[in-house]
């Protein structure tokens, strides 16, 4: 099959074409042999057969005395029937049945005499409470099938039958090649323009958590006989092999150079996204996958396109994909070239689940960590609008979407410690939190979307937070303002304000780099309020389009010498360790819904709110006041 640069194979294709043209080059399972004491988990390589019988004697099942049936025969409650010492022998539970006997009476079903003779009132039949040879397994009788896992009851069965070692599939090991001059061992202190090496971490984790071994190599630079020597090294040793990164069109980027070199390129580039760039190459019947250095996209890859190859080796079914029918929040848009792969946060409001998008960059990992689920937009399709059904597949069990507390809005930190405080409170609760802006949270709950909302938006008429937009949009009351925190926004800076920056107006001096919030958010319509008031014209900033959508964000940004200055909160700046200041204190309020108040997780959300370890969290951030948080706020006038 001919090979083009940057190839675009659907994906399907792609995965079906890699493991037919590995299997053709010989790409099978091997076998060993394992004690079947610590066989637990493994796969079994052939049928195992019992050795001997188990169990191998006539054993007693119960505690109690052993007799000859016959002796026995014609006891009753009125005619009950005395045996002598001689015609009976006391065994326990596993005790070998003497010879010339062929029942057991329970200890409890007897009358011991001081002559030692006994009496009992039910004739015993032929071989009650015996357990026989072979009642388990016979020998020869075949304890398990091929290809099955080995269970820790399994393990038992099979040291019953007389096995101790047991065949099964040898684990393949997969060979984690990372590559870039830019890339560094892991530590607490990178400079400017380190990037720490943690994707050979998580793909190692990836691949033992189904079934294989994992050889993180040491980190290659960018360097083409480099590496070539680490992949014939890792070739030889192992029985896949990983080259993270280089598999772009950048000039440094090796990978498929090499893996063309040592055997042969199938494919470089599939239609998926993210994770186009992908190499599936091949060195005789070893597997060779390019996979993009973004920890996205290399995650992506390696689900779709290494696990397939891991369970072909290990001869176990792809584990079932469990999908759920979804509302999006946000409308997500997709090009027609690629199958996408999009990140989302779920949660049940109410009878509807809800599917909030998360960002969507390549190299976010965390994105991943906090997924739910992932839609899958096909090939060929722009995407879906917001409110769009659409079918997404679970990364969590279904069962913890119906306790997850949907709270979408303006962004603060103390969200994230509300959510670590309500699932210590309780371990079913959880809580997805998006950041969308005060007012994209207000339109939320409109559409029935969450079950609360963070929001400080200012009315710059009156100098009053929350409560005219309230009366706007919920004019019959639906929801209820809920009290949280005052909290201190101000301009964050560089530590030591090298740019000697002490009034908000200076944001528009020249040299001066903003880094602002979106549209919608309450922090934006604070800042355009400020800029009216202190005749700022927003055409002079620089920077002033450029947008976060989170205050850790804009506050990385300054810490990283990427902006100068930004508006935030001082909890963000402190974290930094940036300067910071003060403009005002503003109030940050959550938005219940009516329809959300009698949920578990709203009721112990707002107990938590009152409690003083939340307080004492909030002390520990700073920049908060608290005055009676938890408190109702009557938002309409008492004539409505």
């Amino acid at each position: 099959m001919g090979f083009a640069y940057l190839t675009n194979v659907p994906l399907e294709q792609a995965r079906k074409d890699y493991i037919e043209v590995l299997t053709q080059q010989g790409f099978a399972p091997q076998t060993q042999t394992v004690p079947v004491f610590g066989a637990w988990g493994r796969i079994t390589a052939q049928a195992v057969y019992a050795h001997i019988c188990a169990p191998h004697y006539a054993a007693s099942a119960m505690d109690g005395v052993a007799v000859c049936a016959k002796d026995t025969f014609g006891a009753t409650e009125t005619t009950p029937k005395t045996l002598l010492p001689e015609q009976f022998t006391v065994v326990d539970t596993g005790d070998p049945i003497p010879e010339g006997c062929d029942a057991v009476i329970m200890v409890e079903d007897i009358l011991r005499h001081p002559d030692g003779s006994i009496t009992i009132h039910d004739a015993a039949a032929p071989w009650q409470h015996i357990r026989q040879i072979g009642e388990d397994v016979c020998a020869g009788e075949m304890i398990l099938a091929s290809h099955m896992t080995i269970t820790p009851s399994a393990i038992g069965a099979m040291i019953a039958g007389g096995v101790l070692e047991v065949p099964v599939i040898r684990k393949p090991v997969v060979g984690i090649i990372p590559t870039g001059d830019e890339i560094i061992p892991p530590c607490t202190d990178p400079k400017p323009g380190d990037i720490l090496e943690f994707n050979g971490s998580i793909f190692s984790a990836m691949v033992q958590q189904w079934g294989a071994e994992a050889v993180v190599y040491p980190i290659v630079p960018d360097e083409f006989q480099a590496i070539q020597e680490m992949v014939e090294k890792a070739l030889s040793e192992c029985d896949m092999v990983v080259l993270n990164a280089g598999s772009s069109a950048g000039r440094e980027d090796y990978s498929a150079q090499v893996i063309g070199r040592l055997g042969q390129v199938l494919y470089h580039g599939i239609a998926m996204k993210p994770g186009k760039p992908a190499i599936l190459g091949y060195q005789g019947c070893k597997p060779i996958l390019g996979v993009p250095g973004y920890p996205v996209s290399g995650i992506i890859v390696m689900e779709e396109l290494l696990k397939p190859l891991v369970d072909a080796w290990l001869k176990v079914p792809a584990a079932a994909k469990v999908y759920r029918k979804a509302i999006l929040s946000r409308p997500v848009v997709s090009g027609l070239k690629y199958q996408e792969f999009v990140r989302v946060r779920m949660g049940y409001v109410g009878d509807k689940l809800m599917a909030s998008p998360l960002s969507r960059g390549s190299g976010v990992v965390s994105s991943f960590m906090k997924a739910d689920g992932i839609l899958e937009i096909p090939q060929g399709l722009e995407g879906y609008e917001a409110g769009a059904e659409v079918s997404v597949r679970l990364l969590c069990p279904p069962e913890k979407l119906e306790k997850t507390l949907v709270v979408i809005g303006s962004h603060d930190p103390l969200l994230d410690e509300l959510a670590d405080m309500l699932h210590v409170s309780n371990g079913e609760l959880y809580m997805s939190s998006s950041h969308v802006g005060s007012m994209g949270g207000i339109m939320a709950i409109r559409r029935g979307e969450a079950h609360g909302a963070g929001c400080h938006l200012l009315d710059t008429n009156t100098g009053e937070y929350n409560r005219s937009f309230l009366k706007k949009y919920f004019p019959k009351g639906e929801v209820t303002l809920v009290r949280c925190v005052g909290r201190q926004q101000g301009l964050m800076v560089e530590k030591g304000n090298p740019r000697n920056i002490h009034s908000f107006a200076q944001i528009a001096d020249p040299g001066i780099r903003y880094v602002n919030r979106q549209k919608g958010s309450g922090t934006r319509i604070l800042t355009d309020y400020l800029c009216r008031e202190n005749g700022v014209d927003t055409a002079a900033i620089y920077g002033y389009d450029r947008e976060e959508l989170t205050h850790t964000s804009v506050a990385a940004q300054i810490a990283n010498g990427s902006a100068d200055a930004g508006m935030g909160i001082y909890s963000a700046a402190k974290l930094y360790d940036l300067d910071f200041i003060p403009i005002c204190i503003e109030e940050y309020d959550l938005i219940i819904p009516n329809y959300a108040w009698q949920t578990p997780m709203v009721q112990q959300m707002l107990s938590t709110l009152k409690s003083p370890e939340f307080k004492e969290k909030l002390d520990a951030l700073g920049g908060y006041t608290l005055t009676n948080p938890g408190e109702i706020i009557p938002y309409l006038d008492e004539t409505v």
